[in-house]
């Protein structure tokens, strides 16, 4: 990763790293190392696997705090929808953390940045980059600020679906479905566009890798726009 490069990093993410190689690492995609015959370990794998538990520790305990009086199933759901894929995603793509990845050229090709899968594993290698280089107490405040902030709505993201057929059956007595309004590009990286109908009524566009997480946020704006009126 290129200086200035780390130093936007870093400004994004409100820290600096002592080690920059920490840093390097966790942009480090494994299409990246295997196009350039490097070994194996030099990618972000490894700071991932560490990233992720030290994520659920984290998270864990905020939540524990947090709601003193939910029991330990509404807890683990909750939990669920902070570190899940897309959520994590989401919050990656808020510190455009996909521009700083370092990926083979086939991976880049086909769209990794935007790919939900290699931006969530970033963002947990750079978790671990963090633990790493600065203590629990820096990736704590990285994650609280970065991944526990809003909880509700992101929540509200991770179960928009089922919150969007809830609030259907309840108020509006119609059925919901999801209609195409574009697909785009090759078969290995297509590009979905849903859109969700209450009835007859139009609700919010979502796009996505998959039809599912397409409709997942079609579902999501549709019940930001429902709540706004």
């Amino acid at each position: 990763m290129e200086k200035n490069k780390l130093r936007q990093l870093e400004e994004a993410i409100g820290y600096r790293f002592h080690n920059s190689s920490l840093a390097k690492q966790a942009m480090i995609h494994s299409s990246f190392t295997n196009e350039h015959n490097m070994d194996k370990l030099s990618c972000n794998e490894r700071l991932e696997f560490l990233g992720d538990s030290v994520l659920e520790v984290v998270s864990s305990d905020f939540l524990y705090r947090q709601y003193p009086n939910k029991p330990e199933g509404e807890l683990t759901k909750m939990r669920a929808s902070m570190v899940c894929e897309p959520t994590l995603a989401l919050c990656a793509r808020d510190i455009d953390l996909g521009s700083y990845l370092m990926l083979g050229k086939g991976e880049d090709a086909t769209g990794g940045r935007n790919r939900d899968s290699v931006v969530s594993d970033a963002m947990e290698a750079l978790i671990g980059a963090i633990y790493l280089d600065g203590g629990f107490a820096n990736a704590k405040e990285f994650i609280e600020r970065f991944i526990l902030n809003d909880v509700e709505n992101k929540q509200l993201f991770y179960d928009s679906k089922t919150i969007l057929q809830e609030i259907v059956q309840r108020e509006y007595g119609a059925v919901l479905h999801y209609v195409m309004v574009s697909e785009e590009g090759p078969e290995h990286d297509k590009q979905y566009t849903m859109q969700a109908m209450i009835g007859q009524q139009p609700g919010g566009i979502g796009t996505g890798r998959t039809k599912k997480a397409a409709q997942q946020m079609a579902a999501y704006q549709t019940i930001r726009s429902l709540k706004k009126r």
